[in-house]
């Protein structure tokens, strides 16, 4: 049995091996806005954020001097939240309820860094509103970031923003909290919306909990605050646990309380 091509095939395949000697000319894309292009970044190029992965360096202008972000954490523990932008309601809020419980932070070995997507004569002035409304004295720095490049690299933008974003190329930076100890390592992270506040209790609980287990080896239920019952962790023995923190209730051989 014989096979053979269409009359017109031979002319195609000689068409198609012209066309495959000619030169390739690169296509050329139009430009785009320098945003547009930070944002159209490979996704394999952007930080996994992963909780225990090591927090992302970077150098940035802020109210209180030039930073190296890994320099300013140091041996401490760190709270790196954003806002959205200067001079809004809900951030203002924010910003003097935080500044209030400085002296709580400290106990912790906590240090705090703002985040507000403008310029640092902005900040200045907003400071100036925030102690007055808040009646308090905002002392942590707070990171001049206009270019959202921080917030870029932390991935503190709303999706809505990054397809519908506005005239200047730039989004709205959403309500990020990052909890960083002091290995660099992210131990917590929250995401609000630009229309939802913090509670600044909610942060201090969760750093009292991360803190509580690493000292003791225990984790903590739904609900926990400082002094009451934490639970033993499944990898440790309840023979073990009685050594370690003496009395154990046992509610479920998988659920084991203790107080510490």
């Amino acid at each position: 049995m014989t096979f053979s091509l269409p009359r017109a095939a031979p002319r195609a395949l000689r068409s198609f091996a012209k066309a495959s000697a000619r030169p390739q000319v690169p296509l050329r894309r139009p430009a785009q806005p320098l945003f547009r292009r930070y944002l159209a970044t490979p996704s394999s190029e952007q930080p996994r954020l992963r909780l225990g992965s090591v927090a992302p360096n970077f150098q940035a202008k802020t109210t209180n001097g030039d930073i190296d972000f890994h320099q300013f954490i140091g041996d401490s523990w760190t709270i790196l939240f954003s806002h959205p932008a200067d001079f809004t309601p809900v951030c203002t809020t924010e910003l003097g309820a935080f500044a209030k419980l400085k002296d709580e932070f400290e106990k912790r070995n906590v240090k705090m860094i703002g985040l507000s997507a403008n310029d640092l004569g902005s900040h200045g002035k907003w400071i100036e509103d925030i102690n007055e409304i808040s009646k308090t004295n905002l002392q942590f720095p707070i990171i001049a970031d206009a270019d959202r490049k921080v917030a870029f690299l932390y991935d503190m933008i709303d999706q809505q923003d990054l397809d519908n974003i506005d005239e200047k190329g730039i989004a709205f930076t959403i309500r990020s909290v990052f909890v960083i100890d002091p290995s660099k390592k992210i131990r917590l992270t929250m995401m609000y919306p630009a229309s939802t506040g913090r509670n600044t209790a909610e942060v201090l609980r969760v750093i009292d909990s991360l803190q509580t287990g690493d000292k003791k080896g225990v984790t903590t239920p739904i609900d926990w605050m400082p002094g009451d019952d934490v639970i033993v962790p499944p990898s440790v023995s309840t023979p073990d646990a009685k050594k370690k923190f003496g009395e154990v209730r046992e509610i479920k051989p998988y659920l084991r309380y203790t107080t510490i």
